[in-house]
């Protein structure tokens, strides 16, 4: 439908629907169109577009600018249901593949397919598969579709695969998320054979025979990096969203927590999601007096959070959060960690 104006409408604006139903007698793009005949009071007999018709989605693709991708998403569909038919039930997920791939990358993938059907459950990482060209950042951002592909030609639901259950159903082995700390108390370091900058894979960190009094959560890594000798305790550097992290961590569980990050609405959404791992933890200069103390540092945030309510916040950084959201001081206002003054941040980091 076409949005026939009203004789209201068209007498408030009647250059403008004129010129608008005119646009429809010259020629244009696929489809037939409908015209419908009104009777109207003031402007009398009028004949008006009412609809576009389109025979096929060849036709909606010519409308939307698109019929080359389409066309080219058609071709190489019929390639792929020729060798899996059931893949014909996914296939307006897989659009974009047919449509954007480079021809290299759909023949990598059609070969990683057909690979892990004849292969199941390997337990291999990506790099070990004797595919062409095949790597773990090739994969990485692809596994998800491969992995629905899977599921789906084996008779399954291909929706919602993600994360770690995708690499299970391709029947790989994930390489281990890895988690970098610095160990700022000597004794501490002790343990680990002196060593202060560990970035290991998290349940080798989980087990360490260790028991810190605090551990301080640290967002940008140069800042971590800076944090000198503090006793009886641990720095986790630079995690952004993957905070959930912690909750595998049972020393962080034990010890006395504050995360220190951007005051900027996701630093106070990645605060949000620290406290569903640690719900003792505290945070350090993320407060309405710090952003005001260094207001002559703030930058703009460019796409803020979108979550209207966050209720891992106590109401004072709920405050915070919501002044960011409603730019109550300006347009984007952010004060990212490493603007405040070392002097200042250390004499606060060091009274723990």
């Amino acid at each position: 439908m076409l949005g026939l104006p009203t004789e209201a409408e068209a007498l408030r604006q009647p250059e403008a629907v004129r010129a608008w139903a005119d646009s429809w007698r010259a020629p244009h793009g696929p489809g037939e169109l409908e015209w419908v005949d009104r009777r109207w009071k003031v402007l009398g007999n009028q004949r008006l577009p009412q609809a576009l018709v389109l025979a096929d989605a060849a036709q909606a693709a010519a409308w939307a600018g698109e019929l080359e991708r389409w066309q080219r998403a058609v071709s190489r569909s019929a390639v792929l249901l020729q060798h899996w038919p059931a893949l014909a039930a996914i296939s307006p997920r897989l659009f974009d593949v047919l449509a954007d791939y480079a021809e290299l990358d759909l023949q990598r993938l059609q070969d990683l397919l057909a690979w892990l059907l004849a292969h199941p459950a390997t337990g291999m990482y990506p790099r070990q598969l004797p595919i062409a060209g095949l790597d773990s950042k090739w994969l990485e951002p692809r596994i998800a579709i491969v992995a629905s592909m899977l599921a789906t030609v084996r008779g399954g639901d291909g929706d919602g695969v993600a994360g770690a259950d995708a690499y299970t159903m391709c029947g790989l082995k994930r390489p281990p998320a890895t988690l970098r700390i610095r160990v700022l108390d000597p004794a501490l370091r002790a343990v680990v054979g002196g060593l202060g900058d560990l970035n290991a894979p998290i349940d080798m960190l989980a087990r360490l025979p260790w028991r810190p009094d605090h551990v301080l959560i640290v967002e940008n890594l140069q800042t971590g990096l800076a944090l000198e000798d503090l006793p009886g305790t641990v720095a986790v550097i630079g995690l952004g969203y993957a905070v959930d992290v912690l909750a595998r961590l049972p020393w962080a569980a034990q010890a006395n927590c504050r995360y220190w990050g951007d005051i900027d609405t996701h630093g106070y959404a990645i605060l949000h999601q620290a406290r569903t791992a640690l719900p003792h933890l505290n945070s350090v200069m993320m407060d309405d007096a710090t952003l005001h103390r260094f207001r002559d540092l703030w930058s703009s945030e460019g796409a803020q959070s979108a979550a209207a309510e966050l209720p891992g916040l106590t109401p004072a950084e709920h405050a915070v959060y919501d002044g960011l959201r409603r730019h109550a001081w300006g347009q984007g206002v952010r004060l990212e960690q490493e603007r405040i003054s070392w002097d200042y941040a250390w004499s606060r980091l060091s009274g723990i």
